[in-house]
């Protein structure tokens, strides 16, 4: 779990043709989480809810990719709970609030996994999303380097009625050579399971692309008695021991010079990329 601060903050950083913003402000108002799970057709959404944070990579031209909560939980299955544990229905009863509960609580997945990849922006002008043998070169993101800019987003999390947690956080750090940038969905419900989606986004200053590999990994709790408890809540420390269930690797081609030249200044696309 994150440690939570309630001071906002609203960061730009600009290197070569690229901006980084980062956005952090606070949990959003109940009544407005209301109103986005109904638009969003979901019973309700996390407990910490940061609707208006953003991590967002332009460049000059227009084209980029953005992280925000909303576009990540539009990747939840909507139609059924994926994760059948015993108390399942005492959270869902937990959360119901008093204007739905009379109404039936619609199956969905309480857990908010997300296969939420980032949102591309542009409309005429963006990337081409195309399949790839590269691997992002993680020796080299190794090696001793300056880091010229660093900030951690929270999305979401909620702690599932007490039993477990679900998060959304992305994070991003810039150097001389180009960025990475690691959007992680981090899931344990306790007793139950474990599950990571992770997401790494690699680019370097002489390429005209970047790198994205979607990795998710999962292991019932049942199945990690070799492990030491205390590890369970440190993702960095278990992903180690969660067998991997698909990888998604991905090359983000750039819009060509003479499209940059002729294209309009794009705005964000209005769906999240998968």
């Amino acid at each position: 779990m994150m440690i939570h601060g309630f001071k906002s903050s609203n960061q730009d950083f600009s290197f070569g043709p690229w901006k980084v913003t980062a956005i952090k402000t606070h949990i959003m108002k109940s009544a407005d989480v209301e109103k986005l799970a109904e638009e969003m057709n979901m019973p309700c959404l996390p407990e910490m809810m940061f609707g208006d944070n953003v991590l967002r990579i332009q460049h000059s031209s227009g084209f980029g990719i953005e992280f925000t909560a909303k576009d990540g939980l539009r990747r939840v299955n909507k139609n059924k709970g994926m994760v059948k544990v015993a108390c399942a229905e005492e959270w869902q009863e937990s959360r119901s609030d008093s204007e739905h509960s009379k109404e039936i609580v619609k199956p969905y997945d309480w857990t908010y996994t997300t296969d939420y990849k980032g949102t591309l922006l542009g409309h005429d002008l963006t990337f081409n999303t195309v399949p790839t043998t590269e691997r992002i070169n993680t020796e080299k993101l190794k090696a001793r380097e300056q880091i010229m800019f660093f900030e951690e987003v929270l999305l979401f999390e909620d702690e599932l009625h007490d039993h477990g947690v679900s998060s959304l956080s992305v994070k991003i750090r810039v150097m001389p050579s180009g960025f990475f940038l690691l959007l992680r969905f981090f899931l344990r419900v306790d007793g139950v399971l474990i599950r990571m989606n992770d997401t790494r986004l690699y680019h370097e200053s002489d390429k005209t692309f970047m790198l994205r590999e979607y990795t998710s990994r999962e292991s019932k709790i049942s199945n990690l008695s070799h492990v030491p408890p205390p590890l369970y809540t440190e993702p960095n420390e278990i992903s180690q021991y969660l067998p991997i269930t698909e990888t998604i690797y991905e090359k983000l081609e750039f819009p060509s010079l003479q499209q940059t030249e002729l294209g309009d200044s794009p705005g964000p696309v209005s769906q999240a990329a998968s």
